[in-house]
């Protein structure tokens, strides 16, 4: 449940960062509070703010402890965290091809066997839900989303499958994921996207930005590898517009 308090709970994460919890649950009006300091702090950063992280429910913000003092930082976390927040500039929503034939969705069969759901359905379920992008962590442009339909829910594998391919969109323990680099992971592969959300060699490395939409369009295996042909040359073939 989230936290019964307005302010956000400041945890040290050592000597030089400093954690600002608003909740314990994967909830958007949580993330919409998260962000909303993250853009507080952006607009206005105090000497010494370094880097801002934010999670599904908190916001890491480092800082240097010679330049900023820890007590002064708080304050002003807890007085922005306190403010009335400005609605955000910029969302957008993202329709992102993606592919749900058996070559591209290792795991599908799998997730369709757990679930008691036919293939065609959970790629169906799937593509018709619409994620929230929460946050990027452990690789480069390894988007965490919210918004898996329940009937996918399916628990974690209990140990790792060997690496998935790039651009996997993956799902566990009721979250959504797409997985930018192969790694050996504990999710489940239901499809693939030609689409980057790592392109170092663009301008913006990191097109999706945290707080915008996703949604997935089913493409057959034939438009994969064509679209993917053109994405590995550089085109964006996601479609982008501002939210409403």
């Amino acid at each position: 449940m989230p936290f019964p308090s307005e302010s956000p709970r400041l945890l040290d994460a050592g000597e030089a960062a400093l954690v600002a919890e608003f909740g314990t649950t994967v909830d958007p009006a949580i993330h919409d509070r998260v962000l909303a300091l993250d853009d507080a702090l952006r607009a206005a950063p105090p000497e010494g703010l370094r880097e801002t992280v934010p999670t599904y429910r908190s916001l890491m913000i480092h800082y240097d402890p010679l330049v900023l003092d820890r007590d002064d930082l708080a304050d002003r976390v807890l007085a922005l965290a306190a403010a009335p927040g400005a609605a955000r500039a910029g969302a957008a929503v993202w329709t992102l091809p993606c592919c749900y034939d058996p070559a591209c969705a290792e795991d599908i069969g799998a997730v369709a066997q757990a679930t008691g759901l036919t293939v065609e359905r959970v790629a169906a379920l799937h593509a018709g839900a619409e994620y929230r992008v929460y946050m990027y962590g452990f690789a480069p442009g390894f988007a965490y989303l919210g918004g898996l339909p329940r009937e996918l829910a399916v628990s974690r594998r209990a140990t790792p499958r060997p690496p998935h391919p790039a651009n996997a969109l993956l799902i566990g323990g009721g979250l959504a994921a797409v997985g930018t680099f192969p790694m050996p992971t504990g999710w489940y592969v239901v499809g693939r996207t030609p689409e980057r959300l790592y392109a170092p060699h663009q301008p913006d490395p990191f097109p999706v930005a945290v707080g915008d939409t996703l949604r997935f369009a089913a493409i057959d295996a034939a438009t994969f590898a064509d679209l993917e042909r053109r994405a590995a040359a550089g085109e964006l073939v996601a479609q982008r517009r501002e939210a409403a």
